[in-house]
């Protein structure tokens, strides 16, 4: 198996069989043994929006201004939710980075199967990283609907912006999965670079209130567009930034596709350091 050569029609349905069996597996894996199972998923998510409600409501009286917030300014409790979309997609993205850097060096035994696509392990994280935002953005979503009585209806383009976003982590954790079996400090590295990542990106606070002269170097962070058109179609009304979305688009599929080949082309060593 290559990274370029396209696949026949029947091993590309084995691979998605395959990918579906991994993704479900490593979903129902996270909770195997817990009481409740699955509905942590929910209940996580759920705590956590009270939590962020009550502290940044009530004890910081916290207010948000920018694109994204209504009129200018927020109350305490929309800056929750404004705080609660942005850390949402850090943690998919950090979810994805930070566990991609071991994952083959957790499936050593499947190095040796030469038949084996070890490709579908990152993948696999990403996909079971993304069920875990939707099951968050659903917790959000029905929150923000009793709260606010009412909700945006351009809200509907936000998978629009989350397809770009997932492709692009799906392709940078190709890079690090590669990276990690190589160079071990990659799990630290990873572990390390979502934290300031998360103090780096628009995550606690919106992108107008970086200086001028940062704001350029601020969209390099594959975090800022997507963190900022989502709060903007959920909070403000307004449809995407359609020439942002296009360039972030083209990003993501070229980073997709390189991260995939330097994948596969690394993988050939594997089993020599493994």
């Amino acid at each position: 198996m290559n990274g370029s050569s396209p696949l026949p029609r029947p091993a590309r349905a084995a691979r998605i069989d395959l990918a579906y069996v991994l993704i479900k597996r490593d979903i129902l894996g996270r909770y195997r043994g817990s009481a409740m199972g699955l509905l942590w998923s929910f209940l996580v998510p759920l705590m956590m929006l009270g939590i962020y409600t009550f502290v940044f409501g009530e004890i910081f009286q916290a207010r948000w201004s920018g694109r994204g917030a209504e009129d200018g300014a927020t109350s305490t409790l929309d800056f929750a939710l404004l705080l609660f979309i942005g850390l949402m997609n850090h943690s998919l993205l950090a979810e994805s980075l930070t566990r991609s850097a071991g994952i083959i060096l957790s499936h050593v035994n499947y190095v040796k199967r030469v038949v084996f696509p070890l490709d579908l392990l990152p993948v696999m994280i990403v996909m079971s990283a993304l069920f875990h935002f939707v099951i968050s953005l659903g917790v959000f979503i029905t929150f923000y609907v009793v709260v606010k009585q009412t909700i945006h209806p351009t809200i509907l383009w936000l998978p629009l912006i989350l397809a770009p976003f997932t492709i692009l982590t799906v392709g940078l954790s190709w890079f690090v999965a590669a990276a990690g079996v190589y160079y071990r400090d990659v799990i630290q590295i990873m572990n390390l670079g979502v934290t300031v990542l998360l103090f780096l990106s628009p995550v606690l606070y919106p992108a107008s209130m970086l200086p001028e002269n940062l704001r350029p170097l601020f969209t390099l962070n594959p975090l800022t567009f997507v963190i900022e058109e989502s709060r903007a179609v959920i909070f403000h009304g307004l449809g995407p930034d359609w020439w942002g979305l296009l360039v972030y688009t083209g990003v993501a599929l070229v980073v997709a596709v390189l991260g995939h080949r330097a994948f596969m082309a690394m993988r050939k060593g594997f089993a020599d350091v493994l």
